[in-house]
């Protein structure tokens, strides 16, 4: 189909811009189509966006939707830096892609500092990310029990979270009573990833067998605030979340 028959198609609400991809058999192409049609739409040029080296067919339904092209940022290289960590030893060269004049220059000179003292020295000793759903129950002893069928259940739970995930384990619960309401804080082990998406998405499989095979405990929220994410907590700092360094 040319660009034209394309443009036409989607002006008259017979083709959507996310179809492209379908339309042309070529993510690359149908970022190209997309980025031109919106060029003559709108009366702008989006020439510098389009030169990219990102190969849209591997993108697309993993990283992005939608692609017109993509922004690239300038990178520098900081360090070296001297670690000397349980895993990392050595001299590290670190990559860093900003677009604030005098960034990479600061943080070399911080790294020159750290290395000429010795060396950064670092321990991980905590890793693991949490989820916490938030039951209710019908009474405080109903949770205290409820509390006590978890406990008696872990492998059960465990296989359920796990079955979502190849990379994370469930390595533990940490529960929390306040009267009727029970946080579960589930922690993950992620791998090498962050593993957010990774512990929710295993967390609600988890959550899912509690809730069928302990019908008293209503599920209030997947996300009970105790994991806790994205804002001030001292549970984080008293327990940990992600790498605790």
């Amino acid at each position: 189909m040319e660009l034209g028959e394309l443009f036409s198609a989607i002006e008259e609400g017979r083709l959507k811009l996310h179809e492209l991809e379908k339309a042309l058999g070529d993510a690359n192409k149908a970022a190209e189509a997309r980025r031109k049609y919106l060029e003559r739409k709108l009366g702008v040029e989006l020439r510098a966006i389009g030169s990219a080296v990102v190969d849209f067919n591997k993108a697309v339904g993993r990283n992005i939707e939608n692609p017109i092209g993509a922004a690239q940022i300038p990178m520098g290289v900081a360090g070296p830096l001297k670690v000397e960590g349980q895993y990392a030893k050595g001299l590290y060269y670190v990559p860093l892609a900003t677009t604030e004049g005098a960034l990479v220059a600061s943080v070399n000179r911080g790294m020159k500092l750290v290395t000429e003292s010795g060396g950064a020295r670092a321990r991980v000793f905590k890793d693991g990310m949490a989820r916490a759903p938030l039951f209710k129950l019908p009474s405080i002893v109903d949770a205290l029990e409820f509390v006590d069928w978890v406990e008696s259940r872990f492998d059960e739970i465990k296989k359920a979270a796990e079955s979502t995930t190849r990379h994370g384990k469930l390595e533990e619960i940490q529960p929390f009573i306040v009267g009727d309401n029970v946080w579960l804080r589930m922690v993950f082990s992620t791998g090498d990833a962050m593993g957010m998406n990774m512990a929710t998405i295993a967390a609600e499989a988890a959550a899912r067998y509690i809730r069928e095979n302990y019908p008293k405990a209503e599920l209030v929220a997947l996300s009970g605030n105790m994991c806790v994410d994205k804002k001030p907590n001292a549970v984080n700092f008293l327990l940990g979340r992600g790498k605790t360094v």
